[in-house]
């Protein structure tokens, strides 16, 4: 049986994001100028980003074990960045944060190791502990933001 996004470590994250600031969100959203690098023909395609709440000006993204670590199974290949693919998302990852920036955008990155998991780096999904640490995260980005209850 093959897993569903809806049932990824990501979706429970944005999804409690989502009840605290009470706000829906649009998941994988790419904007015009969120580009990443050249492929070979000099087209360069549109990087989503993990979550957007419009209302609250805040893009979200969630950094599992791969974004941190290296995974050999995923990192090993080489991308039209001219880098192994682990370099290349940490490229990435720091170009959405800036692209934010720029725009003007509350950037909120939240990484597995903020919340309880197993040594797998699956999150144990303890909701009410999850919640606390993830609200205590907004506050600190946003300060007296209206959304979180």
């Amino acid at each position: 049986m093959t897993k569903k996004r809806t049932d990824s470590d990501e979706t429970y994250v944005l999804d409690l994001i989502a009840e605290i600031i009470d706000e829906n969100y649009k998941g994988q959203m790419k904007f015009d100028t969120l580009l990443g690098d050249p492929g070979k023909a000099g087209q360069r395609r549109k990087l989503p980003v993990d979550a957007y709440f419009p209302e609250a000006n805040l893009i979200v993204e969630y950094k599992e074990k791969q974004h941190s670590q290296p995974i050999n199974i995923m990192d090993r290949r080489m991308t039209i960045s001219g880098v192994h693919r682990g370099e290349q998302r940490k490229l990435y990852d720091l170009r959405k944060e800036k692209w934010a920036a720029d725009n003007k955008m509350q950037f909120l990155s939240i990484s597995y190791t903020d919340l309880a998991h197993k040594r797998s780096g699956r999150l144990k999904r303890s909701i009410e502990e999850d919640m606390i640490k993830i609200k205590n995260l907004i506050q600190k980005l946003i300060r007296g933001f209206e959304h979180v209850r």
